[in-house]
């Protein structure tokens, strides 16, 4: 997908216009008021996010033409929705809007599958794995992973030769209760700072979703790196309680961030 050129849907990017937060507000307080053409204006002053998002599908080999006008509707569904009362940034609200859309785009017009239960396994075994590695500082067998996860161990292995075929990132790799994790959730890319930009804005305006308690069983588990047991050591609460309100808080984030 190439992204260089200055024109994509009949848009002008070098010339889309750039709002100031005074002109946000004010247009915003006539979009309430029914004005479509604030409406318009307020989505032309916010097409740069558009283009910002996707230049992180720079490799999914979908025309650009296409993701533009895809994530075009995240960002009006954004406009369409967003409460400034919130006190919440258009632009954090947004982003994840427009990458859900464009997200769910993809997978749907996905054409390479594998199967639900084996994506299952075979990332359960990874995931057991580095739970090991955490915490024994070793590498388990495929016997000592078939015991944590309780799957034999052949079907461990047939699992995770499935999913060395080529695999589109935007495939659902995880499923635990419903909650779908995509492969690009686990690829990381410390080259692009616009990339990383969206990220971090979007990981903000989903741990706001949180209430106190939760947040700060993320930032233990996540960005600390602290197991469950050493979590309700520390907030004085079992590991099950720590479990239960680990998995609701990312359910909540996962949503959020898929537009869901």
């Amino acid at each position: 997908m190439a992204l260089s050129k200055v024109e994509i849907c009949g848009v002008n990017t070098a010339k889309l216009p750039l709002l100031k937060e005074e002109e946000k507000e004010a247009l915003f307080a006539r979009i309430k008021k029914g004005d479509e053409a604030a409406r318009e204006e307020y989505i032309k002053g916010n097409l740069r996010l558009v283009l910002s998002v996707i230049k992180r599908f720079t490799n999914s080999n979908e025309n650009a033409d296409d993701l533009f006008q895809i994530g075009c509707v995240g960002l009006m569904k954004a406009v369409d929705n967003f409460d400034p009362d919130r006190e919440v940034k258009f632009s954090t609200y947004a982003v994840p809007m427009i990458i859900g859309e464009i997200r769910r785009y993809l997978r749907d017009n996905n054409s390479i599958r594998v199967s639900r239960s084996l994506r299952d396994t075979a990332y359960k075994a990874i995931y057991a794995k580095e739970g090991y590695m955490r915490k024994y500082m070793k590498e388990p067998t495929m016997q000592e992973i078939a015991e944590e996860i309780g799957i034999a161990k052949e079907d461990i292995v047939f699992a995770l030769d499935a999913i060395q075929a080529p695999m589109s990132l935007y495939e659902p790799v995880y499923s635990d209760g419903g909650d779908a994790l995509y492969v690009m959730d686990q690829v990381s890319d410390k080259k692009s700072r616009e990339e990383n930009w969206i990220e971090e804005l979007s990981l903000e305006a989903a741990m706001e979703r949180l209430n106190e308690r939760e947040r700060y069983i993320i930032r233990l588990r996540f960005f600390e790196g602290k197991t469950q047991m050493e979590v309700a050591d520390e907030i004085k609460i079992s590991q099950a309680q720590v479990s239960r309100l680990e998995k609701n808080a990312l359910k909540v984030m996962r949503q959020y961030l898929l537009g869901k």
